[in-house]
C-alpha cells in the first residue's frame, strides 16, 4: 500500500474519533442547555400558579398561547413522604390546542399550602424532540464527516504528494540505476533536511557499490587466469606422468583420480566465474532470441553425447518462444537444463520438450524421489550424482532472475518437470 493512502486511511479514522467524541459532548451539552433553561422558566411558572393560589387569585384556566399547562392536587403524607419532592422528566403529554401528544419537559413539585395540606403540583411545557433533535445531528455529522474525508484525500494528494515529490524522484534514480554502467547524476533539490540526508547517504551508498563492484569484477577477471592456469599446468603435467611406461598400475590408477580430481575442480572454477558475472549484471548484449531455433540445435549435439543412454525425446514446439537477452546466456540457459535432463535420466529414460509462445517445459524420467522444490536451485544442491558440480540450475535461476523469466520445478507423473515462464 502507498504511503499516501495510508496516511490518509489514518487520518480519516482519526477524523472520524474526533467528530464521533464531539457530536456525543455537542449533543449532551444542548441537551443540557435547553433543560437548564426549560427547568428555570418551569420553577418559575409553577411559583406563580402556588403564589396565585395561596392569594386567593383566579388561577388560568388555559394556557395563553404558550401550551403550557399546569395541573393541582392534593396528596396524603404518606404519598409526599415517599416521593421526591422535585422532579423533572421528559415525556410525551396531550395537548389540548393541537389535540395530539408532543414531547414536553415536565416540574413536580410536593408542598403544603397554607391549610397544612400537601399539594402537588404539576406544570409542564413543550421540549424540544430528543429524537429529531438526534437524527438532525447525525444528519449534519454525516455530512460535515463526508466533507473532511474529501478535504482530507484532496489536500493529502496535493500536500503530500508535493512534500514527497524529492522521495519520489529518489526512487525513480534508483530503480532505473544499473551497477557497471554510465548512470545520471542524482538531481533531486530540496529544502527538506530529512530528504536531503536521505540524498547524500543514497548517493554515498551507490557510490561505495559501484567501488565493490569494480573489485569484484577485478578479483574475477584474476581468478579466471591465476586458477585456470594452474589447473592446466597440473592437468598437462600428470598426462605426462602418465605417458611414462615405468609407473605401476596403481600409480596410473591414483593418476588417473587426480587427473579427474582437476577436471572437476576446473568446470567447477568455471561456473562459479560464469555465475558470479551473471549475478553481476556484466552480459549486456541483449537481442531478440528464438529459444526454439537454439533448443533445436543444442538437441541435436546432445542426443550424439549421450546417444549411449538410449533416451527418447519428443518435442512439441507450439509457438516459438521469443526472448530479449544475450545470446551466449540463452545457449547456457537452455543447454544446464538439457544437459540436467539427461544426466540426471535413466538409460532408455524419456525426455518431454513442450515450448508455447510464453513457456518452455522440459521433462525427464530419473529417480522416483522428488526434489527439494525450495533447494533445488540453491547453489552446490546435488541428486548424488559425481559428474554434478551442483551449479547448473543455479546458473539457471540467475539467468532467469537476470531477464525477468519465471522457473519452477515440481515432481508428477513419475517425471521431474522444469518450467520456464516469460
Amino acid at each position: 500500500m502507498k504511503l499516501l493512502h495510508i496516511i490518509s486511511i489514518r487520518l480519516l479514522v482519526l477524523t472520524a474519533l474526533v467528530l464521533a467524541l464531539w457530536a456525543f459532548f455537542f449533543y449532551r451539552s444542548i441537551m443540557q442547555e435547553i433543560s437548564n433553561e426549560a427547568d428555570e422558566a418551569l420553577r418559575e411558572y409553577a411559583e406563580s400558579i402556588i403564589i396565585q393560589e395561596e392569594n386567593g387569585e383566579a388561577l388560568p384556566t388555559r394556557p395563553s398561547g404558550s401550551n403550557n399547562q399546569f395541573f393541582i392536587r392534593e396528596v396524603t403524607e404518606e404519598y409526599a413522604i415517599s416521593h421526591e419532592k422535585t422532579r423533572f422528566e421528559d415525556r410525551d403529554i396531550y395537548v389540548e390546542e393541537t389535540k395530539e401528544y408532543e414531547p414536553a419537559r415536565v416540574y413536580t413539585y410536593i408542598y403544603k399550602d397554607t391549610d397544612n395540606k400537601w399539594q402537588e403540583i404539576e406544570v409542564s411545557t413543550p421540549h424540544v424532540d430528543k429524537e429529531d433533535l438526534r437524527n438532525v445531528i447525525f444528519s449534519w455529522l454525516v455530512f460535515l464527516l463526508t466533507a473532511i474525508m474529501i478535504a482530507i484525500v484532496v489536500v493529502n494528494i496535493w500536500v503530500v504528494r508535493y512534500s514527497m515529490r524529492p522521495l519520489h524522484n529518489l526512487l525513480k534514480w534508483l530503480e532505473s540505476y544499473r551497477l557497471g554502467k554510465e548512470n545520471k547524476p542524482l538531481d533531486n533539490p530540496t529544502n527538506i533536511s530529512e530528504f536531503v540526508k536521505l540524498n547524500e547517504t543514497v548517493a554515498e551508498s551507490m557510490s561505495r557499490s559501484e567501488q565493490l563492484f569494480e573489485q569484484q569484477k577485478q578479483f574475477i577477471g584474476n581468478a579466471a587466469h591465476e586458477l585456470q592456469t594452474p589447473i592446466a599446468i597440473c592437468q598437462n603435467r600428470l598426462e605426462m606422468m602418465l605417458d611414462d611406461d615405468t609407473l605401476k598400475e596403481q600409480q596410473i590408477e591414483e593418476l588417473g583420480k587426480t587427473l579427474q580430481t582437476l577436471g572437476n575442480l576446473s568446470r567447477l572454477n568455471r561456473s562459479l566465474l560464469l555465475l558470479s558475472k551473471i549475478e553481476n549484471g556484466q552480459f549486456n548484449d541483449t537481442k531478440r532470441i528464438d529459444l526454439s531455433e537454439q533448443l533445436t540445435q543444442l538437441l541435436t549435439d546432445y542426443k550424439e553425447v549421450y546417444t549411449h543412454k538410449n533416451i527418447a525425446v519428443d518435442m512439441q514446439i507450439k509457438e516459438p518462444f521469443i526472448v530479449k537477452m544475450d545470446e551466449s546466456l540463452s545457449s547456457i540457459l537452455l543447454s544446464n537444463l538439457l544437459k540436467n535432463a539427461y544426466i540426471h535420466n535413466i538409460d532408455g529414460g524419456k525426455i518431454s520438450i513442450n515450448m508455447s509462445r510464453n513457456e518452455l517445459r522440459i521433462s525427464n524420467t530419473g529417480s522416483y524421489v522428488p526434489l527439494d522444490e525450495k533447494k533445488v536451485f540453491n547453489r552446490f544442491y546435488t541428486s548424488g550424482k559425481k559428474s554434478s558440480t551442483g551449479l547448473g540450475l543455479s546458473i539457471v535461476k540467475a539467468i532467469c532472475a537476470q531477464y525477468n523469466l519465471y522457473i519452477r520445478y515440481r515432481f508428477g507423473e513419475g517425471r521431474h518437470h522444469f518450467i520456464v515462464r516469460a
